[in-house]
C-alpha cells in the first residue's frame, strides 16, 4: 500500500470542511474506509451528518464538538478544555487503530490555535500515523509546524461572503 498523505485545508475563506467532505466522497467511491471527526461542530442535524448516513458503512462521521466556541483564545471553561482533551484522545485512538484509509480531523486547527490542543502533540501523532493512512486537517490558522509536516496545503481565501450582507447561514450551503 502506498504511503498516505497529510493534507491541510486552512485560510479565512469558506470551504475547508466542504473540500474535506469532497475527499471523503471520492475515497468512499473507491471503496476506501473513511472517518471524519468534527472537533467543534455539534450533532445538530447538519446536512453532512445526514449525508454520512446515506454513504453507508465505509463512511463514518463523529461530531465530537460542543458547538461553536465563541470566546477569546485562552479563556475557556474547564468543561471546554476537558472536552477538547477527551476528543483528542478519542482521535488518537482512531488514528492508531489502522482501521481507516482516510481520517479527517475537521476543525482541529482551531483547537490548536486556541491553545486547547498542543501543537507538538498533534504533530507527533501525525508524524507517527499508520503509513497507509491519509490524514486531512481543517480549520483556520494552521500552525507553521503543521504546514511543514503536510504534503498538501490549500488556503481558502475569502473574497466575498453573503454573511457580510446580513444573509444568515443556509441549509445545504453552510450546514
Amino acid at each position: 500500500m502506498e504511503n498516505g498523505l497529510i493534507l491541510v485545508n486552512t485560510g479565512n475563506g469558506k470551504g475547508k470542511t466542504t473540500a474535506a467532505l469532497g475527499l471523503c466522497f471520492r475515497a468512499v467511491g473507491h471503496g476506501m474506509k473513511v472517518l471524519m471527526l468534527s472537533f467543534i461542530k455539534s450533532a445538530q442535524g447538519t446536512g453532512e451528518m445526514r449525508a454520512a448516513e446515506l454513504l453507508g458503512a465505509n463512511f463514518r462521521m463523529v461530531q465530537l464538538g460542543q458547538g461553536f466556541i465563541r470566546t477569546q483564545k485562552g479563556n475557556f471553561s474547564e468543561e471546554t478544555m476537558k472536552h477538547a482533551g477527551e476528543s483528542w484522545e478519542y482521535a488518537k485512538q482512531e488514528i492508531s487503530s489502522d482501521q481507516y484509509d482516510m481520517i479527517v480531523l475537521d476543525e482541529i486547527n482551531y483547537l490548536i490555535d486556541y491553545g486547547l490542543l498542543n501543537v507538538d502533540d498533534v504533530s507527533s501523532v501525525i508524524q507517527n500515523k499508520p503509513k497507509r493512512l491519509n490524514l486531512v486537517l481543517t480549520g483556520r490558522n494552521a500552525k507553521d509546524q503543521i504546514i511543514e509536516i503536510a504534503d498538501l496545503v490549500t488556503e481558502m481565501k475569502e473574497i466575498k461572503h453573503p454573511y457580510k450582507k446580513g444573509i444568515k447561514a443556509r441549509k445545504g450551503i453552510e450546514f
